[in-house]
């Protein structure tokens, strides 16, 4: 009897585990890179590796305090107050900045998508290997409505790392939207029927009428808690997004330094309407080099968003729900903006969030 019992719940845990749909996106117009320095070959590289020359790079006083920029202590828990009247581009899109990387959007069509989500502090136990080295965790996300969250069409990660990739946040939007990864992704799953989308750079999938473009980054990837001791390197390729409805379009850059491969995506896809920019972890005392190298500057982010022809741009990756991973203070990078914004003359409208704040082009 208690073998008999044991059949039965072992094959009820068996039928409610589906088995995940996972398609390779992958079309003529497509670009996959792999790096030569593995000899296994299944790893990715940049478009675009080696030395960089920047463009520009602001070298003294570059965090000078905000009158707008309103913070508790020295560029610390901030907010950014100041009366902004968004551009009118009749695109129809509600974006809503959720902190960090993470974007609820909401299209003219009424369908609606997740951007990099994550709610929380990163998974466990990486969550508390962070607390122990940096001393804190980071701040509640200003996450959506469940309502909002069990009615998503589509969820979108740019590459694989902790801080864009959360694995309880899976389990939390279920299994109705479908998954939009890059390639080598899919296995990171847990097998609950999920329907993922393994994109190469350059391929494209409709989503209703999103039509949605996964895009190169310059990035890496890797996920787990020492990197170079292990062998998962660059498994995972990285990007960013073109979300595109009725030719309106909305640019996601992903985790990204700067590269030619800007330019490249406005050649092929023409010019953006909204582009959201990263802004942040560019900063290490000991190694910036690197950092920038993987990490747009503001200035960076600017000079990409000008490239990109950009009709508004709206930075991210600083504030009360971040990391500091890479950065001075909660808002160093802001501070960096605003004042870059001004010395470059930039002709490239900001429109800057707080976390959990929403605007209409």
């Amino acid at each position: 009897m208690i073998r008999l019992c044991l059949l039965l719940m072992i094959s009820v845990l068996l039928l409610g585990c589906a088995s995940n749909q996972i398609e390779r996106v992958q079309q003529e117009t497509s670009v996959i890179k792999y790096s030569k320095k593995y000899p296994s070959g299944d790893r990715f590289d940049n478009l675009y590796p080696g030395r960089k020359d920047y463009p520009l790079t602001c070298q003294e006083n570059c965090y000078p305090s905000s009158q707008y920029v309103l913070c508790q202590s020295e560029a610390e828990q901030c907010q950014f107050n100041k009366e902004q009247t968004p551009p009118n581009l009749e695109a129809g899109f509600k974006i809503r900045w959720l902190g960090h990387a993470s974007f609820y959007i909401e299209s003219p069509d009424g369908s609606s998508i997740l951007i990099d989500p994550v709610s929380g502090q990163f998974d466990w136990p990486v969550d508390w290997a962070f607390r122990l080295s940096a001393g804190f965790f980071r701040n509640e996300a200003k996450w959506p409505t469940m309502e909002e969250i069990s009615n998503v069409d589509a969820v979108m990660y740019s590459h694989i790392h902790y801080d864009h990739f959360n694995k309880s946040d899976i389990a939390a939007v279920g299994n109705n939207a479908e998954f939009l990864v890059p390639l080598g992704f899919a296995e990171h799953f847990p097998n609950n029927g999920y329907k993922i989308n393994e994109m190469s750079w350059y391929s494209a999938k409709r989503i209703g009428k999103l039509n949605i473009k996964f895009v190169p980054a310059h990035h890496f990837s890797s996920r787990i808690w020492v990197p170079y001791l292990y062998e998962d390197n660059d498994k995972t390729l990285w990007g960013g997004w073109v979300v595109e409805h009725q030719g309106r379009k909305i640019f996601f850059a992903g985790d990204t330094g700067y590269s030619k491969h800007f330019a490249d995506i406005q050649q092929r896809y023409g010019d953006m309407d909204i582009c959201l920019m990263p802004i942040a972890s560019y900063y290490h005392k000991e190694n910036s080099d690197w950092y920038r190298y993987v990490h747009t500057t503001p200035e960076d982010s600017l000079i990409a968003a000008q490239e990109l022809n950009c009709k508004v741009m709206i930075p991210w990756g600083y504030g009360n729900a971040s990391w500091k991973m890479g950065d001075h203070s909660s808002h160093s990078a802001l501070l960096r903006l605003l004042h870059m914004y001004k010395e470059m003359n930039s002709s490239i409208p900001l429109h800057i969030l707080n976390e959990g704040e929403e605007v209409v082009f």
